[in-house]
């Protein structure tokens, strides 16, 4: 089980430095996005700057933590971190125009989740087992 308000507070995070990303048009920006998922995924979240931040604030307003399923917001975490490394290697390459649009997606994502706790990723993950599950279904 994981905190979404620590995911909120960090998806918060995500959006600020996308848009700073956008208007910017600076890699390190993308750069900051990509190690902060590497390390969320890699299981160290004393070294992710987000996590680090959200932390101190919830901590700090001393908000309850409110648990749900890790699993999807696990797969979600992992969609991240494919798309801030499409992020990098495509500023990094000057291909701006297609990284202008995927943090427009990154952005969208990361407000429908800071301020509606609505996970796309989440959503995709739970598509993905219900298609699992009907194909499990028709083979027995």
């Amino acid at each position: 089980r994981v905190d979404s308000n620590m995911v909120r507070m960090i998806s918060f995070q995500v959006a600020l430095f996308t848009v700073i990303l956008l208007i910017t048009q600076e890699s390190s920006f993308a750069l900051i996005l990509l190690f902060d998922f590497f390390m969320r995924t890699i299981r160290q979240p004393n070294l992710s700057p987000f996590h680090v931040v959200g932390k101190f604030i919830l901590t700090g307003w001393g908000v309850a933590p409110k648990l749900c399923d890790e699993s999807p917001k696990r797969f979600a975490l992992y969609l991240g971190l494919v798309i801030s490394l499409f992020l990098v290697v495509f500023y990094v390459a000057g291909f701006t125009v297609f990284a202008t649009a995927i943090s427009i997606i990154l952005l969208i994502c990361a407000l429908l989740e800071t301020l509606f706790d609505f996970c796309i990723g989440c959503k995709i993950y739970y598509t993905i087992q219900i298609m699992n599950a009907m194909k499990d279904h028709r083979r027995s």
